[in-house]
């Protein structure tokens, strides 16, 4: 969509769009576009609520009156309850119940990414393709270097974008998998901010490096680092 604002304004065709993934957004730099912080897949919010969904729709429109960019505003609202149940969760790999035997949160992470390697492997297959591959790092060296921002101090030498990148093929692989599993019926956005210790993980980033002297770390943790609906 990006790519195509490009070449309707160039035709003299003035552009808005709506975007779910900020880093993505901010990367292209379209000429005018809102970012939302809801769920892949509901650019609008929740079905069944055309009043929210028209707010939605016409901060996008209103973002036309911008003439001169890259414009990348937030909708500053998040989605009503969409009153529709949860959904179960039936994949044999489920992070809701007791606790392993590992000790620590890093240590979590890793047993989740060894437990779900199975249904990424069979989404690799059934696909032919994957969204992992963003930092260019295999997923156990993504997993270290996210886990490695834990204790960073502030004068170790430091890639933000490399650090995005990871998180980014972090999310992708337990989305893929999750969605790849025999039977899963649910939310699996829901499911990888609300039972997993990645996001535990990614919470606990945040907070430690909300106040970072690093600028680019703090823009990040702000840029919804972590979504408003999850924290």
């Amino acid at each position: 969509m990006s790519a195509l604002a490009y070449f309707l304004e160039d035709e003299g065709i003035a552009t808005t769009g709506i975007s779910l993934v900020r880093e993505h957004t901010e990367q292209m730099q379209p000429p005018r576009f809102l970012w939302v912080p809801f769920p892949l897949g509901r650019p609008l919010g929740v079905p069944g609520n055309p009043e929210f969904q028209h707010d939605v729709i016409a901060a996008a429109l209103n973002l036309l009156d911008s003439h001169a960019g890259p414009v990348l505003a937030d909708f500053e609202r998040d989605a009503p309850p969409s009153g529709e149940p949860e959904a179960s969760w039936s994949c044999p790999v489920s992070f809701g119940g007791p606790k392993r035997e590992a000790t620590t949160l890093v240590e979590e992470v890793a047993a989740e990414v060894r437990e779900l390697a199975p249904w990424y492997a069979l989404s690799r297959e059934k696909h032919g393709r994957t969204t992992v591959g963003a930092s260019g790092l295999e997923i156990d060296a993504a997993r270290t270097l996210v886990a490695s921002v834990l204790t960073l101090s502030d004068a170790d030498e430091f890639d933000v974008l490399k650090f995005k990148y990871a998180i980014e093929d972090l999310k992708a692989y337990y989305l893929e998998a999750a969605a790849a599993s025999p039977g899963a019926d649910i939310n699996v956005n829901t499911w990888l901010w609300r039972e997993t210790a990645l996001t535990r993980m990614i919470r606990e980033l945040a907070d430690l490096h909300r106040d970072s002297p690093r600028e680019d770390l703090r823009t990040l943790i702000a840029s919804g680092f972590v979504p408003r609906e999850f924290r």
